[in-house]
């Protein structure tokens, strides 16, 4: 069956009322993105912000009913749009299967492998780690170049036996590989519900459910690990300093991601006093800094580890 897609343009304030308006004439989906040139690269913590000029798009089916619908909404919302509709039909697809055309397995260092749910990689490895992922919503698979640092530098630590934090950890990827190299036991943290939700089921489908604990960041317990990644973003990444280092034991690892390479020094200087860190590593415009914990800190550590926090 095709499909009718309707695009409008709004600002921030009145995105959401159109997007309700959308949902509730029936739309079959309705996303948001930028109608301009403006990107989100350091959101403040806590928030989901969105664009100055946001592209709302609405699926519906292409039968005469829906498009009525469709065509009258459009008209009557003209006060929450900026620009005029877009309309364009879609011929029909087997959408839960279109994201294979672009995700195939990959490896990750020299033993970890990111597949599609029953794909294996294209030639046999005897040692090779696999982790069977379907991608969902804003979730990674390992193929942006963040993520992808963070895998091959967990590809390339001493895990087994490690208690390790994937702190920010979205599809629960970072997590999941820990486990499947070796870790005993991961906690993956997220203040996104979703995050924690998706976690749970990619875990599920890798069968290490048993040794992975989601938690949103005040449930985190005063204690310390092994190891910990966190791929966020630069500015958290900087607020959040003396409490990541509070949970790495001394002579622990530590992985950061998520920031920029003009951002790697304040960044780096955000973690010295605790940790000796390695040359940066890049990707693209990426970079991925990591290090070991220091037994006596250069510097005081801002107050006891705080138990409660936001990652984002």
């Amino acid at each position: 069956m095709p499909w009718l897609q309707l695009t409008l343009i709004t600002d921030r304030e009145r995105a959401p009322l159109l997007e309700a308006a959308l949902e509730n004439a029936g739309a079959l989906a309705v996303t948001l993105g930028d109608a301009g040139d403006e990107p989100q690269l350091e959101p403040p913590l806590g928030t989901t912000p969105l664009w100055g000029q946001t592209l709302v798009t609405a699926l519906f089916a292409a039968d005469p009913a829906s498009r009525q619908t469709a065509e009258t909404l459009a008209t009557t919302l003209t006060d929450l749009q900026t620009g005029p509709p877009r309309w364009e039909a879609i011929a029909d697809q087997a959408w839960e299967h279109t994201w294979r055309d672009d995700f195939a397995p990959t490896r990750f260092g020299e033993r970890l492998w990111v597949c599609p749910r029953g794909q294996r990689p294209p030639s046999e490895q005897p040692d090779a780690v696999l982790i069977e992922l379907d991608p969902g919503l804003a979730f990674g698979t390992g193929h942006h170049p963040t993520t992808a640092l963070c895998l091959r530098w967990l590809d390339g630590t001493p895990l087994v036996g490690a208690r390790l934090i994937d702190y920010g950890c979205g599809s629960g990827i970072l997590a999941i590989a820990a486990l499947k190299l070796g870790a005993a036991e991961a906690l993956a943290v997220d203040h996104d519900p979703q995050a924690l939700e998706a976690t749970h089921a990619n875990a599920a489908e890798n069968g290490v459910t048993g040794r992975l604990r989601m938690l949103a960041p005040q449930e985190l317990p005063v204690e310390q690990v092994d190891c910990l990644v966190a791929n966020i973003l630069a500015g958290p990444l900087i607020e959040l300093a003396p409490r990541l280092a509070a949970m790495v034991r001394p002579g622990g690892r530590l992985a950061l991601s998520g920031l920029l390479a003009d951002q790697t020094p304040t960044v780096a200087a955000a973690y010295a006093p605790w940790f000796e860190l390695e040359p940066p590593v890049s990707e693209e415009e990426w970079t991925l800094l990591s290090g070991r914990r220091r037994s006596i800190p250069i510097a005081a550590e801002a107050g006891p580890p705080p138990a409660a926090g936001n990652d984002k």
